[in-house]
């Protein structure tokens, strides 16, 4: 899953994160002091025992500029008022022949965008929308497997959330509003 992206004003490519990159990683820093933690001491192992699959962009002179992890994830809704406020916000999109069997659904599967950082000096550039492009767009065209949203559990700060809502994401709940971090989503574009 290597792409070279066509979508910012910085040309990088996007390729699974492996062991040689260590040394890059260590110096990394997106500002977020959980994020560089989890990149400098975790990532690996997590992705040894299959707990998320690791990404990163790097630019021309082969550094990293951002990184990030996917997992393989679904929306799943208890209550049948959470469900109802879902599939009403939902099926506006939804094609009305498969609209009757989206009504049904209690899961809906997804890919979970997780520890998405990008280093300082390359944020507000673009980049982190060009990797939400990236993962929307390889999960609508290549179809590796079924796959209606992406979600992500973002950092419960203003500027976290603003970036996922200005990017097209919704919050699931509010239930999580005092909590760490906010549970989004995304619809892709298939419907």
């Amino acid at each position: 899953m290597e792409e070279r992206t066509q979508f910012s004003n910085i040309d990088f490519t996007i390729a699974p994160l492996n062991e040689s990159d260590k040394k890059q990683i260590e110096s990394f820093s997106c500002g977020c002091t959980e994020l560089d933690d989890f990149f400098h001491n975790e990532v690996f192992i997590c992705a040894r025992y299959c707990y998320v699959s690791p990404f990163c962009a790097k630019n021309d002179q082969g550094d990293i500029i951002a990184l990030f992890t996917l997992s393989n994830d679904a929306i799943v809704l208890t209550s049948s008022e959470d469900k109802q406020d879902f599939v009403d916000e939902i099926t506006y999109s939804v094609d009305a022949d498969y609209q009757q069997v989206f009504c049904k659904q209690s899961s809906f599967p997804a890919v979970n965008i997780g520890h998405l950082a990008v280093r300082i000096d390359y944020q507000n550039k673009h980049i982190g929308k060009d990797i939400l492009d990236f993962v929307e767009a390889t999960f609508s065209n290549y179809k590796v497997s079924g796959c209606q949203f992406i979600t992500v559990d973002s950092l419960n700060n203003p500027r976290t959330n603003k970036f996922y809502m200005q990017n097209g994401f919704s919050l699931q709940t509010n239930n999580d509003s005092t909590a760490p971090t906010r549970r989004m989503y995304l619809p892709i574009n298939l419907f």
